[in-house]
């Protein structure tokens, strides 16, 4: 494992931890044990919600597991509540990005002594670093996933175009479909989603904030990162009828009306998209092989850095069960467990179950993608960031075509103040 080499605690450190046990409950108490788990979102597939709890209980007569599922939308301020209290659950997933909020300020059990039966040196190695703190390991990689842009085949034969290979070629077609077709986005982009613009600011030099001895230095407004930025507006202002105000949730809405002929998204995406039309949240399998996929191409023609997204898990400090809550993260890490992530699209959390993604056209452009991913700053106080919504703000404010330099600053200065405060 690589030293983070990490020393400031981030906001999260308000979790009142002083009492925080690190083995938690007596044997005894673990014979009737209710083990809750913090699952978010719906990215997790049925099958393994299913082989998590049927194994646990199957291995532990008398004791359950339940999965309580979380949204995305204020997990840091919930779990800053819910970890620090004596009802604290048993295992949570949080955002890789939000993952060194917590381990800095003790709110996972430690796992060292566990980190070879948990997987070891198989685990996801960016993962595995976000989830370290002060070279002890504790919130283990749960799933990874980069972003690609989804197309329609037929928008972009009708209109003469192949896949661009370059990052200033992918925002021109997506203004051109869009021209072609009115009443209809080239390129799907609400005001909120600020995942897919840091492969802009990255491809043009940019940075969104970076170390400078003991503080960070935001570097928004950069040349470099202006220079995206603007392609970000172009692309918002130009190319996308999604709501200027609008989060990505549910983008295959928009793909299956037909008012979508572009979107970049996770590529699970894919299964959000080809969904039964009498599922929870349908999707129109029927577009199957109209669905076409591609990595985003960088500036200079190979893949874009992009963002990489997914989760990381880790049990509680609080927890009252860490033997039991120890057995449910093994199930979790089992290649059982991960073959399903990789089946439905998701980076598994072990490199050796890469190949679990298949060889088809999405599979290709995982690996391209993944190739190039980066993380966001690895600051402990960078969840907090994410909290204060600066960036969401920020980027519906260019979408609603406000002066990209002048938000830049106020964005940088607000960064400043949260990471060095």
């Amino acid at each position: 494992m690589r030293n983070l080499g990490i020393v400031a605690l981030g906001a999260a450190a308000a979790l009142t931890l002083a009492g925080c046990a690190t083995t938690g409950g007596d044997a005894a108490s673990d014979e009737n044990a209710e083990i809750r788990v913090w699952l978010v979102g719906t990215d997790t597939p049925d099958a393994a919600r299913e082989l998590l709890v049927d194994t646990f209980e199957e291995e532990h007569p008398g004791s359950t597991l339940v999965i309580e599922e979380q949204s995305w939308d204020g997990l840091v301020d919930r779990l800053t509540t819910s970890l620090s209290g004596s009802d604290s659950p048993d295992i949570v997933e949080v955002g890789n990005t939000q993952a060194s909020a917590f381990t800095s300020a003790g709110a996972f059990m430690d796992l060292t002594d566990h980190y070879d039966e948990l997987g070891g040196d198989d685990l996801l190695p960016g993962f595995v670093e976000a989830g370290s703190y002060d070279e002890k390991f504790y919130a283990a990689p749960l799933y990874s996933g980069a972003r690609l842009v989804f197309y329609k085949k037929d928008a972009l034969a009708a209109s003469g175009l192949e896949a661009p290979t370059t990052l200033d070629e992918y925002v021109d077609q997506g203004i051109q479909l869009a021209t072609d077709n009115p009443g209809t986005s080239g390129i799907w982009w609400p005001g909120q989603d600020w995942y897919n613009a840091l492969p802009y600011i990255w491809e043009n030099g940019g940075e969104v904030a970076v170390p400078d001895g003991d503080t960070w230095d935001a570097q928004l407004s950069s040349a470099e990162s202006i220079k995206g930025l603007e392609q970000v507006q172009k692309v918002m202002t130009e190319a996308s009828l999604a709501p200027k105000d609008g989060n990505e949730t549910n983008p295959q809405v928009g793909f299956c009306d037909g008012t979508t002929l572009q979107l970049s998204a996770p590529s699970w995406v894919k299964w959000s998209i080809l969904a039964p039309e009498d599922a929870e949240t349908p999707g129109c399998p029927d577009q199957e092989e109209n669905l076409g996929v591609y990595a985003l191409p960088g500036a200079d023609g190979d893949a874009a850095q992009v963002f990489a997204g997914g989760s990381n898990i880790g049990i509680s400090a609080n927890s009252q069960h860490p033997e039991l809550a120890l057995d449910a993260l093994k199930i979790i890490l089992s290649d059982e467990f991960q073959t399903i992530y990789g089946e439905n699209g998701l980076v598994p959390a072990k490199l050796s179950l890469a190949d679990t993604l298949g060889t088809d056209e999405v599979a290709q452009a995982i690996a391209a993608a993944a190739g190039n991913a980066k993380l966001t700053p690895a600051s402990p106080k960078w969840a907090d960031v994410e909290a204060a919504g600066i960036l969401q703000d920020l980027f519906v404010n260019i979408a609603q075509g406000g002066d990209v330099a002048q938000l830049a600053e106020e964005a940088d200065q607000q960064i400043e103040d949260i990471l060095n405060g």
